[in-house]
């Protein structure tokens, strides 16, 4: 692989005129790209947003987890940028950006197989807890150009419909020149743009192939039309969610055999005025070889006709815009950062859809990031090290994200061991996201940048509870599990033993919510008094890393209260 100055020494296209100055470059002007730009713009950075397309535009990536919309909130907070708040409710988003946005209540997983109609009791649902968040289904179109237009606000220099045609990073800076010859000249280049990254392509980053054990290629459209799953499931009451939640209210995931449907509704909430729906099929490309003799429409349907409960949903609908259709979509970067310039997030590599993992990831990366270059601007200084936990962060952001994933398509084909699976997933995504809370609230406070920077020093940078041994340990023992189950060398009712038993012996899995209960609990809804059940246990009974979390939370939020009332 060529260095860094190597790859400066070739020589550049000829360009009109002298280059145009900036502090900061960012290729890539989707939600990442902007709401950088926006941040470092806020606070007084110079920066040039470049697209080689332009908004409004299709984009995948449109449901939000709890975690995601924490970040957000910090972002918003941390860097004082009060528009990225407009994406922390489906209220707030509505009312500031548009009312063309669903409702993310729920996760809701059903297990199908070919020609049959599911089995009820094969479905699973996490129910986001309300004390959390109200998350949303991002319409992106809308989304994307909003926050453009918020980097703009700022201050961000705006190139659309802008080709670069090479970069060139030298000690000093990073040329960037673009095919209609304009040049720009940056202290620092942040590669936003995705799979086809410029930055990666110029100085051969790719892992060829990716490192990563899982495997799925995707198809994925718009439609309109689409049926609610609860009205054509044909289940038995006893045997559905519970009526607040319904399946439409949030992502739907038809589970496969390695692979799953999703189902994105942009309708489920009272004031939205979109009736559309994002649709895909993510599946495993070596199970299900891409063919040269059908049109991804084609296949999408040949696939839909083998499960006659997901294909009841499609009746009388109809696509409203181009398929894509995709070979793999894992890939990973031998290196995300260098000297002056960084592969940020989907820039850097990329595992799956599934647990809404993409933009939680990103704005985690974000936020990393962000600080350390007005600090590196601050003080003119750009060596890698002062960057080294954004590449530990990213990389460890897909690789742990490549274990869960990988458990669960392998999961898929036999239910207890998904019902496992499912569980180590969810369990601790509530105090993932107490501990980003936490931080935020004592930032709130006290206004010390700290208490962000403390969130760093953990052990397993990447898991989304890093501090947590406990979690650790239990996602590790998943993976060995399922891969020994993958191998053949247990059979699924082991596996899912095994995993179930990991499970009971975690003392940081809480009990309030009901995940030590047995096999038959399937759909997982936190009210408000099993919120407080859940922090009595955490502060009080439950073990030292869940009780240190739980008090500190608690603490934090009684504080919040105090300073309410002063300002009252």
């Amino acid at each position: 692989m060529p260095t860094d100055t190597e790859a400066a020494k070739k020589p550049a296209p000829e360009a009109a005129g002298e280059p145009i100055q900036c502090d900061v470059a960012i290729l890539g002007s989707g939600l990442a790209g902007s709401v950088m730009g926006a941040i470092l713009a806020r606070q007084g950075v110079k920066v040039t947003l470049i697209d080689a397309g332009q908004h409004p535009r299709f984009a995948v990536g449109e449901s939000q987890n709890p975690q995601l919309v924490e970040w957000l909130h910090i972002l918003a907070t941390r860097y004082d940028v009060p528009e990225i708040k407009h994406m922390l409710d489906i209220k707030a988003i509505t009312e500031n950006i548009g009312p063309h946005h669903g409702r993310k209540q729920s996760f809701g997983f059903v297990r199908h197989t070919p020609n049959r109609e599911p089995d009820p009791r094969e479905a699973t649902m996490f129910v986001i807890p309300k004390m959390l968040t109200e998350a949303i289904h991002l319409y992106r179109q809308d989304t994307d150009s909003y926050y453009l237009s918020v980097a703009a606000k700022y201050g961000c220099e705006l190139r659309q419909n802008w080709w670069a045609v090479d970069v060139d990073v030298d000690d000093d800076g990073v040329t960037i020149t673009g095919k209609n010859g304009e040049v720009f000249r940056a202290k620092y280049l942040i590669d936003a743009s995705g799979f086809r990254s410029p930055l990666a392509q110029k100085f051969d980053l790719r892992d060829n192939p990716p490192r990563h054990k899982h495997h799925a290629r995707s198809l994925f459209t718009h439609y309109i039309g689409i049926k609610p799953y609860d009205d054509v499931c044909n289940y038995p009451q006893a045997l559905r969610p519970p009526e607040e939640s319904p399946f439409h209210g949030g992502t739907l995931h038809h589970l496969i055999e390695r692979g799953w449907f999703w189902i994105i509704p942009f309708d489920n909430y009272q004031d939205s005025r979109n009736p559309l729906c994002s649709v895909g099929l993510t599946f495993d490309e070596r199970l299900y070889p891409k063919p040269t003799d059908l049109t991804p429409e084609q296949e999408f349907n040949k696939y839909l006709d083998l499960y006659p409960a997901v294909k009841r949903q499609f009746e009388g609908a109809r696509r409203v815009r181009e398929w894509v259709s995709t070979d793999r979509i894992q890939y990973s970067s031998k290196r995300t950062i260098g000297a002056r310039w960084c592969l940020m997030s989907h820039a850097a590599g990329f595992i799956d859809p599934l647990y809404s993992r993409g933009l939680s990831n990103t704005f985690e990366v974000v936020d990393a990031l962000a600080w350390r270059v007005l600090d590196a601007l601050r003080e003119d200084d750009f060596t890698e090290e002062r960057f080294a936990y954004v590449e530990k962060l990213e990389q460890g952001l897909l690789d742990y994200n490549d274990k869960i994933v990988n458990s669960s398509y392998i999961a898929f084909s036999h239910f207890r061991l998904w019902n496992a699976v499912f569980r180590v997933w969810a369990c601790f995504t509530t105090p993932a996201t107490m501990r980003q809370i936490m931080a935020r609230q004592n930032f709130e406070f006290d206004g010390d940048d700290r208490h962000f920077k403390e969130m760093e020093n953990a052990p397993y940078t990447g898991l989304w509870w890093p501090d947590s041994h406990a979690f650790k340990h239990l996602i590790d023992l998943t993976a060995e599990t399922c891969e020994r189950y993958e191998a053949g060398e247990i059979d699924g009712d082991t596996a899912a033993d095994l995993v179930f038993q990991g499970i009971r012996d975690c003392e940081s899995v809480n009990t309030p919510f009901g995940w030590k209960d047995d096999e038959s609990h399937r759909f997982y809804r936190a009210t408000t008094p099993t919120m407080m059940k859940f922090m009595w246990w955490a502060s009080t009974s439950g073990p030292k890393e869940m009780r240190d979390l739980g008090r500190s939370f608690l603490k934090g939020v009684v504080r919040q209260g105090l300073r309410g009332r002063k300002v009252s």
